[in-house]
């Protein structure tokens, strides 16, 4: 694969001392991922400086790189190249994926020490997800920080009521009141861990003010289903990311899916003979099976046949950019207010794109349809959490206000 794109210097990169062996094999996995002929031949044209940086650093064998020193590289490509940067980034990716990157060998100390046990005690004795585990280490991360604790190591045990208050009314600068009741919750665990571990006093996570919250009292996030359908056809499909946006939001449009349902959608969900869709909801486990409607077919057929996902893949939408792979849920509300912002469609409030679900519930409410029928399209495991969608807005309530009684003259003249 080296020679394809070297076929007269490609021996200068593969007699390389410490990447000459990896050189073929990169380039063969920078072209399955998805990189462009452009991005591959300015990632090889670089690794002889970034082979030079780090014999000066004292490498000698592939084995013997560290993310420190593809840093390092990374800071002298910039300052020899500064209209390049980033040059090292595949390189980094290769190595990750191909287990060659040797961990840096850090000494756990101060922040970094808490946050590790308390990561491993989120996971092994609360028995918490993934994503909770980053949220809460988040929020740990940035009071340590608040606490400058690598210079104050014993910081900690003199901890009182002042200094959480004053982190709280720091980060309550910025945050709305539900995500500082957020933070808060995460606040109390970190200090009941640090409690329990002796490295703070008992009690100070009951002595935090949380803001009160009340529930459903912001006006619902639903849009008019003129707008819903304005933004899509707004969305200009001459290009494969604008037929690839216009074929997501068409299903979030047309079933109510949420971004997760879209991202996990892969080939083997849909069932172009049996005429259906099967949706593996991400956030409750259900799975639900949808007529495949003409249009939704039709648009999934164009997008699958101009853009095939590569073996082993099977993820419908994927990255425009390299690397290629599946699509993160906040890239669908990136491209929800791109798009929205282009084709000037008026959404004001949040520009999430969960909205599109929300109005698509309103909208079946408003045809007529039974709320238990829009709870099993939904995929919720109640009707409660559907009542949420369906909360009334200021137009709703307008159309059900009665008119207010007035008198006559006549009767006023009788009872006087």
């Amino acid at each position: 694969m080296l020679k394809k794109f070297y076929p007269l210097k490609f021996q200068k990169y593969s007699s390389l001392v410490i990447l000459g062996p990896i050189v073929d094999d990169m380039t063969s996995w920078l072209w399955d991922h998805g990189y462009g002929c452009g991005s591959i031949m300015r990632a090889i044209w670089k690794l002889p400086y970034i082979e030079a940086t780090l014999r000066r650093r004292g490498v000698r064998r592939l084995n013997e790189i560290t993310e420190p020193d593809l840093a390092a590289c990374g800071k002298g490509l910039v300052r020899r190249f500064p209209d390049r940067q980033g040059q090292t980034r595949s390189l980094e990716r290769y190595l990750h994926a191909r287990g060659l990157l040797k961990p840096a060998e850090r000494k756990l100390a101060g922040a970094t020490r808490h946050l590790a046990a308390y990561a491993r005690y989120l996971e092994t004795v609360r028995g918490a997800a993934a994503a909770t585990i980053q949220c809460n280490s988040s929020t740990a991360s940035e009071f340590l920080t608040h606490l400058k604790i690598e210079k104050h190591p014993g910081r900690l045990r003199t901890l009182t009521i002042n200094d959480l208050e004053a982190f709280v009314k720091k980060i309550s600068q910025r945050l709305s009141r539900a995500s500082l009741q957020n933070i808060v919750g995460r606040l109390r665990s970190f200090l009941r861990f640090l409690a329990v571990t002796g490295a703070t006093p008992q009690g100070l996570d009951r002595q935090i003010d949380t803001p009160r919250v009340y529930r459903e009292e912001q006006l619902p996030g639903t849009l008019p289903w003129e707008t819903v359908q304005t933004f899509l056809n707004s969305i200009d499909r001459s290009s494969l990311v604008g037929r690839r946006d216009f074929t997501m939001f068409l299903l979030m449009a047309t079933y109510g899916l949420r971004a997760s349902d879209i991202v996990a959608l892969t080939l083997d969900d849909i069932h172009w003979r049996a005429g259906k869709i099967s949706i593996s909801q991400r956030k409750t486990g259900t799975i639900i099976d949808l007529p495949l409607t003409d249009a939704v077919g039709t648009a999934l057929h164009r997008h699958l046949k101009e853009a095939p996902p590569p073996p082993p893949l099977r993820q419908i939408f994927l990255r425009a950019k390299a690397p290629i792979g599946a699509l993160k849920t906040t890239a669908i509300s990136t491209a929800f207010r791109v798009w929205a912002r282009r084709g000037k469609v008026d959404i004001s409030g949040r520009g999430s794109c969960h909205r599109i679900r929300h109005s698509y519930a309103v909208f079946l409410l408003r045809k007529g349809t039974p709320v238990k029928t829009i709870s099993d399209l939904l995929g919720h495991r109640t009707l409660e959490s559907t009542w949420t969608y369906l909360r009334l807005a200021i137009e709703d309530l307008r159309d059900v206000a009665l008119p207010v009684p007035t008198e006559s003259v006549g009767e006023k003249a009788v009872r006087s």
